[in-house]
């Protein structure tokens, strides 16, 4: 909303930005108090009778002395009377002056409770601050040059005086119930659990707050605090998110699980798109990252980010490949390296973390690092949340073992969300038994439980030792027929990206490839599936693809034919290509893709206008293709139009690995080109490739036999 977004100006004590909104220019008089009587009017009519949760006798105070300039206003405007040029000025610092009454007291309306509790003291601080400028602009007000009535003038003057004796007020009351709140997150920071009797006399008698939806509210407003936190305002990031842990426990513990069955699909499968859903989920895998927090080679979100010698920033893992591949210069500005020692940007990172805890999304940094615990010191969960998490936890899992089907799907949605980030969080929910229950729910009639079922289980997959706990407890056949009857498309891509997490460990690819349906239906969803859904689909197969004995089935499923078909597609051809590559080290692979008509042009392709990346894949596997495929499929490959220029322009401008596979499919192509020639009496083409004069095998080409070349290629 507008206000607090101009509040979080008020909140830095500084004046609202211009551009939120600019006192009347070149108004006559008369215009100018008309104005100033209609805002006025409208915050006295809007705010006289509002009720205040917190802040009431500042909020009062600051009301009653906006009515009284409502009084010298219409009075102003009533006589008609020319003003002074000073007393114009005054009238367009109150314009301002108004508007910024108007943000705070909206701000104490609409903001949650326990916000309000939290920020007590400031929020008290801006009245009191309000309160100056008030006695500042009447002190300044000419009052003497200015015609008013003698009862308009003794008003005036009261409120003058009112305005100079004021001192900060911080309501006694308030301020209690804010420091027993802190008083509940420390119980649960020294390890113990407050009472349930405290709580609930806490939340439902004290604050107001007795049942499931306005905790839910509660929690859902400072969830966006977290995301609009600036750095130097308490509370910090960490305690607030113990703040938030503690309000979700309380909200199980002492409203319980039942709420709207038509909200959470009960009984049907069709529902409203609600905030913190699935829908809202998936539309945040969109969320644009920060052009900062991308590394400049993969374009990717930095999990290690480091600097190098020029002061620029990359991702480990992008530059240690970048110096691996014996660049000696700075991807970014071309300048020369003078060392490639890498300095862990941990500012960044820090912010990187911070980030992706505010949107939700999973980020777990490299665990064998130097950059441990101090790096994420100002964005880890605190003691607090991780025990109050934990308890919460112990009460969804219990809801999911004998909750009624309302309570397990809300379960089900809360342990999602508590998943979501933090390995701690994956670890105990995974621990305290929350596994064989969300595989229960894969196989739930109602499409929400299903959902939150499943992408739960993906979050819990992200943590590594989760992954064998979801396969030892056979939920693998539950999450393929998600995959392949899944009530709605999130569930179904939700379900591609588990089974690509899962694929990740080696012995669990051959498992997952021989699940009855799982290929094809990762197939089908490369093929028909929304971006979202293909990309998940062909990192999957790229995962299962790496396998060697992955390949028959592979090809049986149809996923050969839809990864060929995907190379026409910007989002996942360079998956697509790398799968293939692999594919087609095995002459039932290469036998494969040859038949496909599409696959020699597709990869070419690819070469011509992929990414660095895309183009080593595809170059590599027309090398693969050539040496399994046989003389029919060298023969597509050799014959492909402006492949001799391709070829030639990755020797020079490729990755190292790029290089290496088109000097070793060059050296392919020039072989049949002197077959050519020999067979038709010497006229061959003679493409001629410009480098150095020694040339250099591809290591892993050893079969190859050595035979005198018109062509030269780089050292490499």
């Amino acid at each position: 909303m507008a206000s607090a977004a101009i509040f979080s100006s008020l909140r830095r004590r500084r004046s609202p930005s211009l551009e939120a909104f600019l006192a009347p220019v070149d108004l006559s008089d008369v215009a100018l108090v008309q104005i100033l009587v209609s805002v006025t009017a409208e915050i006295a009519s809007s705010f006289s009778d509002k009720f205040f949760s917190f802040q009431k006798r500042n909020s009062r105070s600051l009301v009653r002395k906006v009515e009284i300039f409502l009084v010298l206003l219409e009075y102003l405007r009533d006589s008609g009377s020319a003003l002074p040029w000073t007393a114009v000025i005054c009238l367009k610092e109150l314009y301002l002056l108004l508007y910024r009454s108007k943000i705070l007291l909206d701000y104490c309306a609409q903001s949650s409770k326990l916000w309000l509790l939290l920020q007590n003291q400031p929020i008290s601080g801006h009245f009191h601050d309000l309160n100056k400028e008030i006695s500042t602009l009447l002190d300044v007000f000419p009052m003497e040059d200015v015609e008013l009535g003698e009862d308009v003038r003794e008003q005036i003057e009261l409120l003058q005086r009112q305005a100079r004796r004021a001192k900060l007020f911080i309501d006694e009351g308030d301020e209690e119930l804010r420091v027993k709140f802190f008083s509940f997150l420390d119980e649960f920071e020294k390890g113990r659990v407050p009472d349930s009797a405290d709580l609930w006399f806490f939340f439902a008698e004290r604050l107001g707050i007795r049942d499931a939806k306005s905790c839910r509210n509660e929690i859902e407003f400072l969830e966006e605090q977290i995301i609009n936190h600036e750095g130097d305002v308490e509370p910090t990031v960490s305690v607030l998110n113990g703040f938030v842990a503690f309000t979700r426990y309380c909200r199980f513990l002492l409203f319980g699980f039942e709420e709207d069955e038509v909200e959470l699909g009960i009984g049907n499968n069709q529902r409203k798109p609600r905030k913190g859903l699935i829908t809202q989920e998936i539309a945040e895998t969109f969320i644009t990252i920060p052009k900062d927090f991308c590394c400049p080679i993969s374009l990717d979100l930095m999990r290690e980010p480091v600097i190098v010698s020029t002061g620029q920033t990359y991702d480990r893992s992008s530059i240690s490949r970048w110096l691996e591949e014996g660049h000696c210069t700075c991807p970014k500005t071309g300048q020369m390296l003078p060392n490639t020692r890498l300095v862990p940007n941990r500012a960044l990172r820090n912010l990187i973390m911070q980030w992706c805890t505010a949107y939700g999304i999973p980020y777990d940094p490299p665990e064998c690092t130097e950059a441990s615990a101090e790096s994420f010191a100002a964005a880890s969960p605190s003691k607090a949340a991780l025990a109050a998490n934990k308890a919460t936890a112990g009460l969804l899992i219990q809801r999911l073992e004998d909750g009624s089907p309302c309570a397990q799907t809300i379960a089900a949605r809360e342990i999602r969300l508590l998943a979501k980030t933090g390995r701690e969080n994956r670890a105990f929910i995974a621990e305290a038994g929350a596994i064989p229950h969300l595989c229960k729910l894969l196989s739930s009639p109602n499409s929400v439980a299903q959902e939150n079922s499943v992408t739960a289980m993906l979050n819990l997959s992200i943590y590594d030792k989760n992954k064998s706990r979801i396969m030892d407890e056979g939920c693998l056949g539950s999450i393929v027929d998600v995959l392949r009857f899944g009530h709605t498309t999130e569930a179904r891509e939700n379900a591609a990206a588990t089974l690509f997490s899962l694929s990740a460990v080696h012995d669990y690819k051959k498992r997952i490839a021989d699940e009855e349906g799982a290929i094809e239906a990762l197939a089908g969803l490369l093929r028909e599936g929304t971006p979202r859904g293909k990309k998940d689909a062909v990192t999957a197969l790229f995962n299962l693809s790496t396998h060697t004995e992955n390949c028959v089935r592979m090809i049986e499923a149809g996923a050969v034919t839809a990864l060929v078909s995907a190379l026409g597609n910007e989002g996942v051809a360079e998956e697509a290509a790398g799968a293939l590559a692999l594919v087609v080290r095995q002459p039932i692979g290469a036998k494969a893709v040859g038949k496909e008509d599409t696959a020699v042009a597709g990869l070419v392709g690819m070469m011509r206008c992929g990414t660095p990346r895309g183009k080593e894949n595809a170059v590599a596997a027309l090398l693969e293709l050539c040496r399994s495929g046989g003389a029919a499929a060298t023969e597509r490959v050799v014959k492909a139009p402006a492949l001799a220029g391709l070829l030639q322009t990755l020797l020079f401008t490729g990755t190292k690995r790029a290089r290496r596979k088109a000097a070793s499919l060059a050296r392919v192509f020039q072989r049949c080109e002197n077959a050519a020639a020999m067979h038709f009496g010497g006229l061959g083409v003679g493409y001629a490739f410009a480098g150095n004069s020694a040339a250099n095998r591809d290591s892993s080409f050893a079969s190859d036999v050595a035979v005198p070349m018109s062509i030269s290629v780089p050292v490499l």
